[in-house]
């Protein structure tokens, strides 16, 4: 009986090439080994570099006490205000650098700077690992014009496949709705091919790297 539709011809092409699989012609393919030369550099080297060139602004920071003064010398220097933050232990670090933030969400709009944690680096790319399970949700990455994300030096990780492997071991099975890479600030050139910084997000991002090998239990 011939078929009626196209829809009904395009199925039973489905089910019969289901039924009957062909050989690969290249059964020796080696899908597990990588793709990418090794890196031979330390890892924050590598997330440093790459970050720089995708117009991130890294910032190395020794220990804590480090990025307490490292985050007041920068928002006296930008005159910053109206900084928004959600993390606990990042309002810590604020009060000591004495500079005034918000955890209201009423505000968040208003907000100019926003300061949040990350799942991981992935030093390859430069790019920046977050996800809905942080205190810091989805917003808080997209929409002050400014985003700082504080990490240490145990979320580098070289590849995404390492990034998504120990996301995925970190919340078994209350894995993030939402798993995103940051790669740089916000921008686009489709407007007359003339580069807009900030069209989708914040138009200046900065990292502020933890070294926290020295750290007990790290």
């Amino acid at each position: 009986m011939e078929e009626s539709t196209s829809r009904e011809k395009v199925l039973k092409n489905i089910r019969n090439a289901l039924i009957s699989k062909t050989t690969s012609s290249y059964p020796d393919i080696d899908f597990e080994s990588s793709v990418y030369t090794e890196i031979t550099d330390s890892l924050d080297i590598v997330f440093a570099e790459e970050f720089s060139k995708v117009q991130g602004q890294f910032v190395y920071c020794e220990n804590e006490e480090d990025l307490v003064s490292n985050l007041s010398i920068l928002f006296s220097q930008k005159n910053w205000f109206n900084t928004f933050c959600l993390e606990e232990k990042i309002q810590g670090w604020l009060k000591q650098a004495e500079i005034s933030y918000s955890s209201l969400e009423v505000e968040l709009l208003d907000m100019n700077v926003s300061v949040t944690f990350c799942e991981y680096l992935v030093a390859r790319l430069g790019s920046v690992m977050i996800s809905s399970r942080q205190i810091s949700g989805r917003r808080l990455n997209i929409y002050p014009p400014v985003h700082i994300v504080i990490a240490y030096t145990s979320q580098l990780v070289p590849d995404i496949k390492h990034a998504l492997s120990a996301i995925k071991i970190k919340y078994a099975d209350r894995f993030p709705s939402l798993v995103s890479l940051i790669t740089g600030p916000s921008r686009t050139a489709d407007i007359e091919k003339t580069l807009v910084m900030g069209a989708h997000g914040p138009k200046e991002l900065f990292v502020f790297l933890i070294d926290d090998n020295s750290i007990e239990g790290n």
